[in-house]
């Protein structure tokens, strides 16, 4: 009973020299601890909110540049130049046309993200980045196919012409026998005809270079089957001119010999009714003799034997 009567003014006691102003401090220091820790955990969570949004943002800026670097946009411009018949499928050409349409035109882009940059317009760009990845991608996509459809393409038309080339040799081969200046030259165009059928593959370059060789080939024929023409036109004339001189002159000297006379005329002689009844022609000239009467012979008329000593204008002569 003591012990409890003298337990009781302690505590009153105490309670006495306790300040009054205690209670309201401590509740002070307390929210505004719990207030600083609402603050700090709030800018944690904003900088955590930042790192997040700049991380998100630069991986978008760095996809879409990847889509968009040098390279890629000189491969993209490459596919909208080719044309629907350069194409195995034309299909891939309209697809190139809408993907290019969607992102509006190929150019470099230019967005970033910094760390100076709001949360939000972190956010911001990112959400363009990666519309503008998407539309980026459909190109890319697009853009392999209308290249891999035009590759396609190529390689079917250097597999035809390469086919069409060694057609052509053969053919060139068989009519060409016999027919050339130099045989090795066939020989080489048979030795390029069995390396071209032996290509296979998917390498443009390889049918391109087969029909190159081929060509040089058959040029080589050709020039040598040229050549042996004209050696055979040279030997045939050269054979016909020696053969056309003797012929011609032997053909002369029997012309001249038929037309040439076989006596000359004389002329009439007088004697008692003898003669010829045609007269004679007379020369164009009278010859001359030389001057004393001995150096030629004078011409003198025809001796008249049917008009008994009268002229032919029916004059005669007295006596």
């Amino acid at each position: 009973m003591d012990n409890q009567d003298k337990s009781k003014p302690n505590s009153d006691e105490a309670k006495e020299r306790r300040p009054k102003w205690m209670i309201p401090l401590i509740a002070v220091v307390v929210v505004s601890v719990l207030a600083l820790a609402g603050v700090f955990a709030w800018r944690a969570y904003e900088h955590r909110q930042h790192d997040s949004e700049l991380s998100s943002c630069s991986q978008a800026v760095s996809n879409l540049h990847g889509l968009t670097r040098p390279s890629q946009l000189a491969r993209y411009h490459e596919a909208v130049a080719v044309r629907a018949d350069q194409v195995k499928d034309a299909k891939t050409i309209k697809a190139m046309s809408r993907s290019v349409k969607a992102v509006g035109s190929l150019r470099p882009q230019t967005l970033q993200c910094k760390t100076s940059m709001s949360t939000e317009s972190l956010e911001a760009t990112a959400n363009k980045s990666k519309k503008l990845d998407a539309g980026y991608h459909a190109v890319y996509k697009a853009a392999n196919a209308v290249l891999a459809s035009r590759d396609a393409k190529t390689l079917d038309d250097a597999k035809a012409a390469l086919s069409g080339k060694i057609n052509e040799a053969k053919k060139l081969l068989q009519d060409s026998d016999g027919k050339v200046a130099d045989n090795t030259v066939r020989d080489n165009l048979q030795k390029v005809i069995d390396q071209a059928g032996q290509i296979t593959g998917g390498e443009i370059k390889a049918y391109h270079d087969a029909v190159s060789a081929l060509q040089v080939a058959i040029d080589r024929v050709n020039a040598s089957t040229q050549a042996k023409s004209q050696a055979d036109q040279q030997t045939a004339g050269h054979a016909q001119r020696q053969s056309r001189p003797t012929s011609s002159n032997n053909g002369r000297r029997g012309s001249v010999q038929s037309r040439r006379p076989a006596s000359r005329p004389s002329g009439n002689r007088g004697g008692g009714g003898g003669g010829s009844s045609q007269a004679p022609t007379a020369p164009s000239s009278p010859q001359r003799g030389d001057g004393n009467g001995t150096g030629g012979h004078a011409v003198l008329p025809p001796l008249d034997t049917t008009h008994h000593g009268c002229n032919p204008d029916g004059s005669c002569g007295i006596g």
